[in-house]
């Protein structure tokens, strides 16, 4: 992965953080909600962060570890989230994960941005399988998973621990082949 290519969907732009992004991921992901939701945001989220978290972006895709993107709308070019791909290069597998502020919540940006970030991981990585964990009571994450034509593989029972508290993690998963075949016949996967 010499460089990491910007991607564009029909209303955002995946594109690299830049520093500039630091006050708005800071106020975003200070939100109880986002924490609540995401295995690795933690609550509060404190000065200095985002800024660490921004930092280490670039060593994480120069180490092929994962690949970090700026959701941004289009229209009005607004930071409204972020979606990373954890890398298993070894086993050419690759792991979503995103989170939307919550004043751009229920707008489709999560699904669109992750279509898309299934397409590169297939497209530009050329891994053989795309799968995603999710909080069991997380229903927004499973749906946009399902939006994506992942299929549930099922429960990882008490998985993660989250402020004291066991979570069960549900798993979805997409293969290339499975992919390749729902492009060919023009439907989602």
């Amino acid at each position: 992965m010499p460089i990491q290519p910007e991607i564009e969907t029909e209303r955002l732009v995946l594109r690299p953080f830049i520093l500039a992004d630091a006050p708005a991921v800071q106020r975003m992901a200070s939100s109880v909600e986002i924490a609540r939701t995401t295995r690795l945001i933690p609550h509060p989220y404190e000065d200095r962060m985002a800024e660490d978290w921004i930092n280490s972006q670039s060593r994480d895709f120069a180490s092929q570890k994962a690949v970090h993107y700026a959701i941004v709308v289009k229209e009005g070019d607004v930071l409204c989230g972020a979606i990373s791909v954890t890398l298993h290069l070894e086993h050419k597998r690759g792991e979503p994960g995103y989170w939307i502020g919550e004043e751009h919540w229920n707008r489709g940006y999560a699904t669109e941005a992750t279509e898309r970030i299934i397409d590169f991981c297939f497209v530009h990585l050329n891994l053989n399988k795309v799968f995603a964990q999710y909080m069991k009571y997380n229903l927004a994450s499973e749906r946009v998973l399902e939006k994506c034509g992942m299929k549930y593989e099922g429960i990882l029972q008490q998985h993660y621990v989250k402020w004291g508290q066991y979570v069960d993690i549900g798993v979805f998963g997409l293969l290339a082949e499975e992919w390749r075949q729902s492009k060919a016949h023009g439907e989602q996967p």
